[in-house]
């Protein structure tokens, strides 16, 4: 009866991680709670999990990671290359092998959220599309994080499971044999090949704006037939039933930015709106405003010079997601309007107020430009604009650099395991104030934590109940006919399209019992196994919803799903072919 709940709870896990309808960290705190209720996990040890090394560690490595970002190293090398010709392999060819160093060393998406901006700006600067840039630099960040232990984390839980099994978990550098050489192979392909294979989804014209919103705002004004007058301007949204955004409202020559929907209209009053064409029309019609056609009519604005449209990317830690303008009164909190939205390279400008967000939307927004920087930030939200360059002071550069190679070389001596050893970092980077103590928790990507937390117990209890050792028995059935090389070829290709379609850290608990019960089952080393499971876990080329470093340049690229195939498929068995053998050669069976 056990194994019938953990694998049913198995089979209930995927079917919510694949539709997508839950989160990933809900989805495992809901499965832990199934275990833990039938009996299968204790209830004492149900959240040992969250004490798991392997979770403090890619807590730690992502507060590392930040520090690391904010030290301003990243973007000084983004700055040289935007010095560079025009020679779009060039600077393809330096912004993905940056990418992919960096990828090693620290949080994946890190990496690829500080060269987006460099991209999208070197594209528009070049004339070229940003199509042709980032989907290669998201590739190169997964391929990045083969290379080392904390380059991502499935490396990470993939050393614990080593651990368990055999007394020591995988070091820092023992992924780089395979890891360089898939990056080395890959990197060659998308560099020489694969750019080309992407569609131009987004045009590279140098003077083209992505949205043309100008087309959809205009300005109307409150006179003596207007039936707003003396209404609060909520009344325009009534009238319009909330086809006409209000973004500014102009008094006295003053402009109120995103002012409030219960202010009084007065005579004279200007409001400036966005809307379509045929709801403007019906809009004045019912309203009796009147439209200033001629921009040069509008008096002379105090304080429209502080207003700015910036297009920012939702990041996948946002607090906005799955949440609408109107539902967190985005106005009201974070003091910008929302203009337009664009998602899989379509653009959304109707109803936006009740559009829900989604990871790798192309935001609009306007607000005040002074403000732009910690407001977008507080939003999760990642701007696509030349933003210039954190070029940080050089003792706040040297002091972060300093710690980070202190804690890679007490790792590499094996003074002290590397939970321990970034904690330390983590510790330091505060006490030295190179790292803000507010950046301590929120540079921590919560909801990979509570999914690893939750995750783990059930690994267990697959692997206690005799669930792995099952699935491994009939694999074994099937493919005892061939050789053992033809076997781990299976549980590689296997555990790459999984990561393709659920996180790569649930694939790899998932997988790394089945991989060691098949090891034992055929009396082999149990490292290729493991190594493959974490090589593969990582490849996630094939789908935007595979890895988040997928989602988040779907919208700023224009992509549609189906593009992640036409260079994705090439990569993905390119990993194969030259995976297996790396691994066959340096973890022998």
């Amino acid at each position: 009866m056990e194994l019938q709940i953990v694998f049913g709870t198995l089979v209930l896990a995927l079917i919510l991680f694949v539709w997508g309808i839950l989160r990933h960290d809900l989805v495992a705190i809901i499965c832990l709670l199934v275990l833990t209720i039938s009996g299968i996990t204790p209830y004492e040890d149900a959240f040992l999990g969250f004490a798991h090394p392997a979770v403090i560690t890619v807590a730690v490595i992502l507060i590392v990671s930040k520090a690391m970002q904010d030290s301003g190293l990243i973007d000084i090398l983004g700055q040289k290359v935007l010095k560079l010709s025009d020679n779009i392999t060039l600077q393809i060819t330096l912004l993905c092998i940056i990418v992919c160093v960096a990828s090693a060393f620290m949080n994946n998406v890190g990496a690829l959220a500080i060269m987006m901006p460099v991209a999208i700006h070197i594209a528009k600067k070049s004339g070229h599309s940003p199509s042709s840039f980032l989907m290669p630099i998201a590739f190169s960040s997964l391929l990045g994080g083969m290379i080392t232990l904390i380059g991502t984390p499935p490396n990470i839980i993939i050393a614990s499971f080593r651990g368990k099994e055999m007394g020591s978990p995988f070091s820092m550098f023992d992924f780089a044999p395979v890891g360089l050489g898939l990056s080395f192979v890959g990197l060659t392909f998308i560099i020489l090949i694969g750019w080309r294979m992407l569609p131009k989804r987004i045009a590279g014209n140098k003077n083209e704006d992505t949205f043309n919103i100008n087309d959809y705002i205009t300005e109307i004004i409150v006179d003596e037939n207007s039936k707003l007058l003396d209404q609060p301007l909520s009344e325009l949204t009534n009238i319009s039933d909330g086809k006409i955004q209000v973004l500014n409202l102009i008094r006295n020559k003053y402009l109120m930015h995103a002012p409030d929907m219960n202010i009084i209209l007065k005579h004279g009053d200007i409001i400036s709106i966005e809307s379509e064409a045929e709801d403007l029309k019906e809009f004045l019609g019912k309203s009796k405003s009147k439209l200033i056609a001629n921009k040069e009519e509008l008096p002379e604005i105090i304080g429209g010079e502080e207003i700015s449209n910036v297009e920012a990317v939702v990041m996948t830690d946002a607090a906005i997601i799955n949440q609408t303008a109107s539902g967190i009164q985005m106005r009201n909190r974070f003091g910008v309007n929302l203009l337009a939205i664009s998602r899989q390279n379509k653009k959304i400008q109707k109803r936006i107020d009740h559009v829900s967000f989604k990871v790798g939307d192309v935001l609009l927004l306007q607000g005040i430009t002074d403000k732009f920087g910690t407001t977008l930030q507080t939003m999760g939200c990642l701007p696509l604009a030349d933003r210039g360059f954190e070029l940080g002071k050089p003792r706040k550069l040297i002091l972060a650099l300093s710690i980070f190679l202190a804690s890679i070389i007490l790792i590499i001596l094996d003074w002290l395991p590397v939970q321990i050893a970034f904690t330390l970092a983590a510790v330091a980077l505060v006490m030295t104030k190179t790292l803000k103590i507010k950046d301590l928790y929120t540079s921590i990507d919560w909801p990979v934590i509570i999914l690893l937390g939750a995750l783990l117990p059930i690994g267990t209890a697959l692997e206690s109940t005799g669930g792995a050792e099952l699935i491994a028995v009939n694999i074994l059935k099937v493919s005892q006919q061939f050789p053992p090389e033809a076997t781990l070829s299976l549980v590689f290709v296997v555990t790459m399209l999984l990561s393709n379609i659920i996180n790569n850290a649930a694939t790899v608990v998932l997988m790394a019992p089945i991989g060691l019960s098949i090891a034992h089952g055929m009396g082999l080393s149990s490292d290729p196994f493991l190594m493959a499971i974490g090589v593969a876990a990582s490849a996630a080329f094939l789908t935007p919803i595979g890895h988040q470093s997928n989602t988040l340049v779907m919208g700023p690229g224009g992509y549609a799903f189906n593009d992640y195939f036409k260079m994705g498929i090439p990569v993905s068995v390119l990993i194969i072919l030259t995976g297996i053998p790396l691994i066959l050669f340096f973890w022998p069976l």
